[in-house]
This record gives structure tokens, sequence and C-alpha cells, in this order.
């Protein structure tokens, strides 16, 4: 039963015996068949399994998530079927749908603006700012000199440091300055080389200033408060965009392609002047979004930080994507920041992640942002398309029927006749136990 005493070394336990105390302390369970059950989601490989084992602490199984392609993207005139993985029924379908509206209609277009990452060193300095700004020349040749073991293989790639900026926040915080460093790391997030880089930066600044005449005592006592990157990269930008003669849209849900242009027009204008709806807005551009990152081992979390961050940097959350009417063209695009990688991380250790690059052409990391952000489009042009035509939950209902059906155990005959008989009809969780509460009643009788 479960009691209010800590454990001590629970992550040294195997599987099983972390299992077995799960069971007998929280879940009130038979530990056998807990064991069981929990052992069904394990790897068949036992090697493979080491190897999600790995990703994470105290791991018991594998949570599955859905791993579906969404066909027909053009983009540049390249053709994929891009790897998505999201548990949201709709999500998959919306960006193939929209892949295939605009295949016939030019497709996607696609080009990466700036690769840049950043990190920073915060530290507190108590002297006189101005002789630390005319030693910072000098500071920074040497720093980047004083790196060069860590930096020597990405400068080789074509990476490495960018630059060095001296960034006095005094005025906000006492004391307080930074070294805002830009970064390239080609084809890898490059998380832990940048790590790296800036705590041989924290330690190098420390004793540079502690050995320059420049400053007296009090001043070279300067304190690390820390090394770390930002997720907040607005200069590593990628855009999208499609864009066709409005008459080529042609009618959308019984809606003339004037006023359909028109009507989505709008709703996008909406998104950017209000932030309730720009938050729903953005949500369904990260749906695509996030699930490429996850097939792709990327991390979705920094991606998703950095982009909501992003759609504030006007001072107001807005819509990351923007429309257009001009000269007769629809015209609908977007802008913004995904620091992706294609070798390293989980790229290179999960499966499937490894599968997702190779369906995908074994992409570059600028090729792979493009890819991204065409989806997260992509996605987007069919939720607006929904709202502003059908309305949304014809489209989402429909596809979460099938959940709705296998939450209440329905066989593969009643899922067929509820799909034939909620056809234009309104769905909901009600209604859909219902219909097959009689469907069950009149096989008995």
């Amino acid at each position: 039963m479960n009691n209010d005493k800590q454990i001590a070394g629970f992550s040294k336990l195997s599987k099983t015996e972390k299992i077995h105390w799960l069971a007998q302390n929280f879940l009130y369970n038979n530990p056998i068949n807990v064991a069981k059950e929990f052992a069904s989601y394990w790897h068949d490989s036992i090697e493979e399994q080491k190897i999600f084992d790995g990703f994470s602490e105290n791991t018991i199984t594998n949570f599955f998530l859905p791993f579906g392609v969404a066909p027909n993207f053009k983009i540049n005139n390249k053709l994929y079927a891009v790897p998505m993985v999201t548990e949201e029924s709709s999500v998959v379908a919306a960006a193939a749908n929209a892949a295939k509206f605009w295949f016939d209609r030019g497709g996607f277009k696609a080009e990466v603006i700036s690769t840049l990452k950043i990190g920073q060193v915060h530290f507190n300095y108590k002297g006189s700012f101005e002789k630390l700004k005319t030693f910072f020349p000098t500071l920074k040749s040497d720093l980047i000199l004083g790196a060069r073991d860590i930096t020597a293989n990405m400068d080789k790639r074509g990476g490495g440091i960018v630059d060095i900026e001296l960034i006095d926040l005094s005025d906000q915080l006492e004391h307080y300055y930074q070294l805002r460093c830009s970064f390239e790391t080609c084809d890898s997030m490059g998380a832990n080389f940048i790590n790296s880089v800036l705590e041989r930066f924290g330690q190098l600044l420390v004793e540079l200033v502690q050995e320059n005449d420049i400053f007296n005592y009090h001043e070279k006592d300067i304190k690390i408060i820390m090394c770390i990157l930002s997720n907040y990269t607005p200069d590593c930008l990628v855009h999208a965009e499609v864009s066709c003669a409005i008459d080529m849209l042609g009618e959308i849900e019984g809606m003339p392609a004037e006023e359909f242009a028109t009507k989505f027009v709008q709703a996008v204008k909406i998104a950017k002047i209000d932030p309730y709806r720009a938050a729903t807005h953005n949500k369904g551009i990260m749906n695509g979004i996030d699930s490429v990152v996850l097939a792709t081992g990327n991390d979705f979390r920094a991606i998703e930080a950095c982009v909501h961050t992003y759609a504030c940097k006007s001072g107001n959350y807005s819509s990351l994507s923007d429309a257009s009417i001009e000269n007769g063209v629809f015209k609908f695009w977007m802008t913004l920041p995904l620091a992706l990688g294609t070798v390293g991380g989980l790229t290179a250790l999960h499966p499937l992640a490894k599968k997702s690059l190779e369906l995908l052409g074994k992409p570059s990391a600028e090729e792979l942002m493009k890819i991204t952000a065409v989806v997260g489009l992509a996605q987007n042009f069919a939720a607006v398309k929904s709202l502003t035509t059908t309305g949304i939950q014809q489209g989402h209902m429909k596809m979460h029927l099938s959940n709705i059906l296998m939450s209440l155990q329905a066989t593969e005959e009643e899922l067929e006749n509820a799909k034939e008989y909620f056809n234009g009809k309104v769905i909901s969780f009600g209604a859909a136990r219902d219909y097959l509460n009689n469907l069950r009643k009149k096989a008995v009788s």
C-alpha cells in the first residue's frame, strides 16, 4: 500500500524491481500482472530496448505514439513524403489534404534566411564598464583562441563561433552583464557544442580579467552566474509560402474562390491583432511542426519555446503566418525560427528518427528547416480553410469518431457501421455511445 516513506536508490533498481515497487505502492494491483502489462510494450529486441532505456531516467517501458506519413508535398519542385509523429487524429490528414491541394497550384516554396544560434555567458561585474568595453576586443580574440580545441572540428565543417557581443544590462539588474555569442553549427543542433564553448568562455573570462592590469583589485572580482545556450534563435530563420491566382483556387466547399480568399485573409488578420485567436492559430501551426520535429528526433520543446517567443517580437503575441490578396493573387506565407539538426543526438540513436531522415532523402539541417516550416504552413492553411468554410468540427470529429468508438471497444464491423451512420451527422461521445448501444441491442434481440 502507499506510504509516505521516501525510497532511496530507485534509479539503481532494475525495471522489474521499479515496476514491482510501483505496483505495491501506487497501482494497487498484482505486481506480476502489472509487470506483464508494462513489459508488453518493451521492444522485442533486447539491444533496441537498451537504446530506448538510455534516452531517459527510471525507464520502465515505452510510450507509443502514431508514426504517420503525409504524401504529395511539393517543396521547391521536389516531392516529399513527410513523416509525422502525433496523437491528434486530424493533423496528418489535414497536412496531407493541404499538400494535395497545393500540388497542382505550384506547390510550396521555402528558403532558409539565416542559421545562427545563440549562447550566453551571464556574469556580475562591479567595475567600470568603460574599462571592460576597452578591454573587450582583446578579450574577444583571446576567448575565441582559448576555445580552439573545442571548435576545431566544427570549424573544419564550416561552422564555429561567429561573433561575441558584450551586453550591458546593469540598468535593469545591478552589476549584470553578458557575453552574447552567436554560432554556426552546420547540420547539428549543436547544444552540447555551444554549452561546452560557453563554459570555456566563462572560465577564460574570469582568468583574463584577473590577469589584466587595466582592472583594479575590486574590478577583478568577476562572478560567473551561468553559461548556457538560448533556445531563442531569432537569426535561425526559414521562410515558407504558397501563392496562386485567385481563380486557380477554385470553388472550396461550395464557396466561390474570391469569397474564400477574402475570408481567409481576414481570418489571418484577426490572428495578427488578437492574442486569444493567435494562440490557437499558432498552436495549429505547431501541430504540423512538432510532428515533424518529433519524427526526426529533434527537440520539440526548444522549438516551441523559440517560436512562441518569436511570436511576441512586436511586443504583442501575434500570428506567425500572413496572407494577402494583391493584383488577383492569393498569397499565404510564414517566416519563423527553427533550429534543427540532422546529425547527433536522437537523430543518430533513435531507429525511427534515422528512418524518418532516410524517408526525407537524408536532408541537411537547412533542407529539414524548409520541410518542417512547410508542414506548419500546410497545417495552418488546412485549419483556416476549414474554419472559414465548413467549420473545424466536421473534419475533426469525423477523425475523432474512430477514437471514441475504440474507447467503447467497438468491433471492426461496428466501426464501419458507425462511420456510415454518422456521415453528415453531428458527432459526439454521447451520440456514438448511444448508437453503439442500440446497435448491440438489435444484434442480440
